[in-house]
């Protein structure tokens, strides 16, 4: 629609989590929906390469891309709402940045100069930037730069973004800041100062910033959007309010009532239209209007975290609304689950999931924690680490290998039944070497698996290092739990199902990655339709 792509950087002030990576997202939509093809990118300005080697306490999830980069959850939700996949390009780390730059320094790119940051990082910045813009795939890209204006860490990409904006040229990039306007209880009023120093931060750094968008808990009134625009030097039509919201699902429709995609495209010299909205809004409706309630379990050990698990928790609301019923999740620490206290943990769930994750902390409360919904014909959904604890649970005790486990927490099982994969045994370094992205795999006819997807050949994202040791397939597979799908390259069995159970799936890959709005993901949906009937039987 557009012969030049057009910029839009975000970015924030006076705190972190104001929610960058959603009014993005929700731009994104609202720009989407109006015909612009458009994408998000992330800059995270932390010194690892990506995030695959950070805790799930530090960072939340880590997300998969389909062509295997391990990137920042924020990359989920923009998966999520504008329903395309994002790749490599969308998320950029200083890690990275530095990485590519001390490269080409080894490769005498340089002829001998000094690196430095300017212009040596700013320039590899800017370049990562405009990959997306330059592939012509896109009219207009958002760039999310992580953090808070001020942060030392974020400086050389604000930089980057100075002189990106004076590259471009007028209409072609433009800047929106997050920012915060805190409510003082005793005082009973809204404050506008923390703004205004913040903006005066950007500002500091060579930035203007073109429109505001002001997270509050209460509404901003006529003259303190007059006092904002006038001290922080925007127009009034660019303060726009940013208020709490019961979902985030909410804040696109919004963002529409305050007119930013307007602003937006008013200020990079592009038509606007009315967005045509009409299938978020069905899913908003059924999301907001169930039918009725399930509870299932969320077995995990970082159930503490919410962002720990954050596409499960969406990829359960997508599918309770396709559903029309409201998926209560209830978080449960794995740690705490043991034999006599199963019952009482589990019994009173509709169908439970056995989370992803790595390490031997809380490996046997799963363990217990699969052989009760087995034994009670619970629906169980079971995701990499979680199909693993079923395989384990099932050769232990229906199979008779008492001692089954993996290698990754017995190096020197008796019966490996889960074990490293072939060409994962020489690696040391622990960076982004994982069996990652998108992988094909063949589902069995008549399978649960091949009933829900529909198709005999589906692919999905991984991020494993450990897998279903084939050694012991027959074993397993006589004594009643049947590896359904399989992947044609490797062999590697992905899907188990129990026989004699109503819905009982384990999956080595992330099915919660590809569920999106407008796209449920069926596995997702077909156990919480499961859930359903266990409820009503």
């Amino acid at each position: 629609m557009t012969t030049t792509t057009k910029y839009i950087f975000v970015t924030g002030g006076v705190t972190s989590s104001l929610g960058k990576g959603i009014i993005a997202a929700s731009l994104a939509k609202l720009l989407q929906a109006q015909g612009y093809r458009t994408t998000i990118q992330k800059l995270d300005p932390y010194i690892n390469v990506d995030p695959g080697t950070l805790n799930p306490y530090e960072h939340g999830e880590c997300y998969v891309t389909e062509d295997g980069a391990e990137t920042d959850l924020d990359l989920g939700h923009y998966e999520r709402f504008l329903n395309t996949p994002t790749s490599q390009a969308n998320n950029v780390t200083t890690g990275r940045i530095y990485q590519s730059v001390i490269e080409k320094e080894r490769r005498g790119e340089f002829l001998g100069k000094t690196v430095q940051v300017i212009p040596h990082i700013t320039d590899e910045i800017k370049e990562r930037i405009q990959i997306l813009g330059k592939s012509g795939d896109y009219d207009i890209v958002i760039t999310e730069i992580g953090g808070t204006v001020g942060d030392i860490e974020s400086l050389p990409y604000v930089e980057a973004v100075r002189q990106l904006r004076w590259d471009l040229g007028d209409n072609n990039g433009i800047v929106i800041h997050l920012t915060l306007v805190p409510f003082l209880s005793a005082a009973g009023e809204l404050k506008t100062k923390p703004t205004q120093h913040s903006v005066k931060t950007l500002m500091e750094s060579g930035i203007q910033a073109d429109i505001l968008v002001c997270r509050t808990e209460h509404d901003l009134p006529k003259d303190l959007r007059k006092k904002l625009a006038l001290f922080c030097n925007v127009r009034e039509e660019a303060v726009i309010q940013s208020i709490d919201a019961s979902t985030i699902y909410d804040v696109p429709n919004l963002m529409l009532q305050q007119g930013l995609d307007k602003v937006v495209l008013k200020k990079l010299a592009l038509n606007d239209s009315t967005p045509d909205l009409t299938r978020w809004n069905e899913f908003l409706k059924r999301h907001k209007n169930p039918k009725c309630e399930i509870t299932i379990g969320l077995i995990g050990k970082y159930v503490e975290l919410q962002d720990s698990y954050k596409s499960i928790l969406e990829a359960f609301i997508h599918a309770g609304a396709e559903n029309e019923v409201k998926v209560n999740v209830e978080p449960i620490h794995s740690e705490y689950i043991n034999e006599d206290n199963v019952k009482l943990k589990l019994g009173h769930l509709q169908g439970v999931l056995v989370a992803p994750g790595f390490g031997e902390r809380g490996i046997e409360g799963k363990i217990d924690a699969v052989r009760f919904v087995r034994e009670n014909k619970i629906p169980f959904l079971g995701i990499c680490l979680g199909m693993q604890m079923a395989v384990i649970e099932y050769s232990r005790n229906v199979v008779g290998l008492k001692e089954a486990n993996s290698t990754e927490m017995d190096p020197e099982s008796k019966y490996p039944v889960i074990s490293i994969m072939e060409d994962q045994k020489s690696i040391t370094d622990m960076g982004g070497t994982m069996r990652l992205g998108a992988w094909e795999c063949n589902l069995k006819p008549d399978s649960i698996a091949s009933k829900v997807y529909g198709s005999e050949v589906i692919s999905e994202r991984h991020r494993h290092r450990y897998e279903f040791n084939s050694d012991f397939k027959d074993q397993i597979e006589n004594a009643g739990m049947l590896a359904t799908g399989v992947n044609p390259e490797t062999n590697l069995v992905e899907i188990v199902e129990v026989k004699d159970h109503p819905w009982f799936v384990g999956v080595q890959y992330h099915p919660e990655y590809k569920s999106t709005v407008a796209n449920p993901h069926p596995l997702f949906v077909a156990f919480v339709k499961a859930a359903l009937k266990n409820k009503k039987k």
